[in-house]
């Protein structure tokens, strides 16, 4: 059983201008992810907030509390994951109904169903322009009046974006069609981009996912990975520790296989682009070994 911590709190992102006070907000994100980069398109006049920026809280596991339920009840904007990753917002916006809030659903605007998809999308780099794009025009929705300063700040974002597009297409272009391995489909998405294939038995990464104990049978199989150096390098969630977890990680390092650490919920002091291109960059590190 992985084990973590589970915060119920309510945190406003350092990139927004000024806390929820009371609770409320312009705008509110499922998680600091989505929060930040909200609040990088809405400028420093919106009050943004996130219910989830404790690195070690887990989306999947979170109970939301009153202050929570009264920054979505006054909410203007939501903006949320779907495919149950934030099961817990869907609450809240069920227990306060308002016709004036706009929800962004990020599963939604890009087309991804289904109760196997990978609910990590922000790791998707290539669909990062159309994610901030339909942030912007919830924004423009939702707070009209001041289009230009969201549209001039979303091509900002965008443009800003290039070096983490060019690191993941630096690493296609050096190491296209090597394999990998991870604990669990965080970076599922970036291995795509990037072009890695992902070695990791399907048994051993959906049960990490839920919290389970992988079967022998898939542990075995992810160990013999390391022992045959059948993959470049291991990336895990540094988010769900668990005896397994450790496991898999020192048999990777006993075998000489590089392992990068990821995570789920933007870092405190990070912005969203320097996170990603950080986890990209230590990716190609850990390949070119």
């Amino acid at each position: 059983m992985r084990m973590r911590i589970v915060l119920i709190l309510l945190a406003v992102p350092a990139t927004a201008a000024c806390g929820a006070r009371g609770g409320t907000a312009d705008v509110v994100a499922a998680t600091n992810v989505y929060g930040d980069i909200a609040a990088q398109i809405a400028g420093p006049d919106v009050r943004v907030a996130s219910i989830l920026s404790d690195p070690n809280a887990d989306p999947h596991l979170y109970e939301p509390g009153t202050r929570n339920g009264l920054a979505v009840a006054h909410a203007r904007l939501v903006v949320a994951n779907g495919l149950g990753y934030d099961a817990f917002l869907t609450k809240l916006e069920r227990a306060a109904p308002s016709a004036s809030r706009l929800t962004v659903t990020v599963a939604s605007v890009l087309g991804v169903h289904g109760a196997r998809a990978n609910p990590h999308l922000w790791y998707d780099v290539p669909a990062l322009p159309r994610i901030a794009a339909a942030i912007e025009r919830g924004l423009e929705r939702a707070l009209p009046g001041r289009v230009a300063g969201f549209r001039a700040r979303l091509a900002r974002f965008v443009a800003s974006l290039a070096p983490l597009r060019a690191e993941v297409a630096a690493i296609r272009s050096a190491h296209a069609g090597e394999a990998v391995a991870y604990t669990e489909a965080v970076p599922g998405y970036l291995l795509e981009a990037a072009g890695l294939r992902n070695l990791a038995p399907p048994a051993f990464t959906r049960a990490m996912e839920d919290g389970a104990e992988p079967p022998p049978s898939a542990v075995s199989d992810m160990l013999a990975l390391f022992r045959g150096r059948r993959v470049r390098a291991l990336l895990y969630n540094e988010q769900a520790a668990s005896p397994i977890a450790q496991r898999v990680q020192d048999a990777a390092r006993a075998a000489g296989i590089p392992v990068v650490a990821v995570t789920e919920t933007l870092p405190r002091g990070q912005s969203f682009q320097g996170w990603q291109l950080a986890q990209a960059v230590a990716l190609a590190k850990a390949l070119a070994r």
